[in-house]
């Protein structure tokens, strides 16, 4: 039995303490006015509006050398005006009434140019206003949006291991069993994790945050000046009834498998025949049919709905590749770690080395996924999709980009060799790469859509990624000091202790 250590249970705590404590100041520190958010803003481009002064100064200079050439024309022009006095003597009358509306005519020239100059002002201030406005919305969804990318992340690892294990069970796979205790432990989080997430779901819902643009009011009536036409048109699905309902049923879908699956696991312990894993054989081949559509459903829902009117039909694949590796870098990075710690004696280096290489295979179809999402639509160029993508680049450059390297170029270099896979801490450190450039890859998916260009990663992103990383630590590991690591009675457990090549 595995005893879950002082030292790690007090880790978890502290991580969780900072984690709320960051969290809330993020919370407090966000603007709440237009006057904080123009303050943010002024000393954001203080800088600019420097340089701007200093173009002015220069500018300014410059004036003298105008007024001197200004100068010498009214002279020339003086001089004119007396001879063609003295030649159109006789055009005294003409020449009064052109005097008349040379003096009226510039009157009316300022008149026009101070009711253009006012109503440019005031469209100026308005749009000002209307832009301040949007940026304090933006700066108040960055502490909800930080803790909804990391409560999410942690969510999906839970249920990739959930998924692995399953395929497991129905590949009737000889390697693996001695490693389901540890699938079972960290799939322990998928019950807590889903409470919190449904949690935020309904807070979105009710309005109480503004992740989701389509939850707007008005968005779908015609004449409020937040319709939207492509909104409108998605609204029989795009609702949050019906957006809420699917969450539950996939929630409750997924925490029913893992519940069953485990129950009947611990049962064939005891059991005579093997009727607790035939029984799970059939359920998890019946799951794996409901996750493959819930998953999909759940990309859209919960990460392309941010932003509604960017589609892509890659889309399911890409995040399931993402939480997938996740899922099996987490069971990597366990095992290692309970081995380290004297624990999992009938685990050796040929199951690190499966394990290893699903993280490499897996790392590399993210890769291909990324890439023929990416190609396809900036290719094609069709504004509605590239934007997307086009937003990326220029606002979270260093993310978009540094998120391929983290999944794709740095695992690739570690895990291609054989050997490297089977080495603790080369498997280790690249399993902290991927699960690092993953979350990145979710902060990717969501932050633009919900912060725009306001971005940075502060306390607020953090705080969340350490309250959920230690609330991830405690419930694991407490799962797994509450079972023995070794299964009995399965049918392929002999095999997979004597697991060698």
């Amino acid at each position: 039995m595995y005893t879950f250590s002082k030292k790690l249970k007090n880790i978890a705590f502290a991580l969780m303490i900072l984690g709320i404590v960051g969290i809330v100041y993020g919370f407090y520190s966000a603007p709440k006015t237009i006057e904080e958010v123009e303050k943010i803003v002024a000393e954001s481009h203080h800088g600019a509006n420097h340089e701007a002064k200093t173009h002015e100064s220069h500018t300014t200079q410059e004036t003298p050398e105008v007024k001197i050439g200004e100068t010498h024309a009214t002279e020339d022009s003086t001089a004119t005006n007396k001879i063609g006095t003295e030649v159109q003597h006789d055009s005294t009358n003409a020449t009064k009434m052109d005097s008349a509306k040379t003096e009226v005519a510039p009157v009316i020239a300022e008149n026009h140019h101070n009711n253009t100059s006012a109503n440019e002002n005031v469209d100026a201030e308005k749009e000002h206003k209307e832009h301040l406005l949007h940026v304090l919305h933006q700066l108040k969804n960055k502490p909800w949006a930080a803790l909804y990318v990391a409560c999410i992340f942690f969510l999906l690892i839970s249920l990739g291991v959930l998924a692995f294990y399953a395929i497991q069970q129905v590949a009737q796979a000889g390697w693996s069993p001695v490693l389901f205790r540890v699938m079972q432990g960290i799939t322990a989080y998928l019950p807590v994790a889903s409470v919190i997430f449904f949690v935020l779901l309904l807070l979105s819902g009710f309005h109480i945050n503004h992740l989701f643009v389509w939850m707007n009011e008005g968005v779908d009536v015609v004449g409020h000046e937040n319709y939207d036409k492509l909104i409108a048109g998605k609204t029989g699905y795009l609702n949050v009834a019906f957006w809420l309902s699917r969450a539950a049923i996939f929630l409750f879908g997924w925490n029913l498998y893992r519940y069953l699956s485990r129950k009947n696991c611990l049962a064939q312990d005891e059991s005579n025949d093997n009727s607790f894993y035939k029984k799970n054989f059939k359920m998890s081949a019946g799951f794996l049919v409901f996750f493959i559509v819930t998953e999909s459903i759940m990309s859209w829902d919960w990460i392309m709905s941010v932003d509604p009117h960017w589609f892509s039909t890659l889309f399911g694949w890409y995040v399931f590749a993402s939480f997938f590796v996740s899922g099996i870098t987490t069971i990597s990075m366990v095992t290692l770690y309970l081995k380290s710690q004297g624990y999992l004696e009938n685990v050796n280096t040929s199951h690190i080395h499966d394990l290893s290489k699903f993280m490499f295979g897996i790392s590399v179809f993210w890769t291909y996924l990324w890439f023929s999402q990416f190609m396809l639509i900036w290719y094609s160029n069709i504004p509605e999709e590239v934007t997307y993508f086009k937003f990326r680049i220029e606002h979270y450059n260093i993310t978009f980009f540094g998120a391929v390297a983290m999944n794709f170029i740095l695992p690739f270099l570690l895990l291609i060799n054989t050997d490297f896979k089977r080495i603790t801490g080369i498997v280790f450190f690249a399993g902290t790469i991927i699960l690092l450039g993953h979350y990145v890859d979710f902060f990717n998916m969501i932050m633009p859509a919900t912060v725009g260009d306001q971005w940075f990663i502060g306390i607020s992103e953090i705080s969340s990624l350490l309250f959920f990383l230690g609330l991830f630590i405690y419930v694991v590991f407490s799962a797994l000091s509450k079972v023995p690591l070794t299964p009995k009675n399965n049918p392929f457990i002999e095999e997979s202790k004597h697991f060698h090549y």
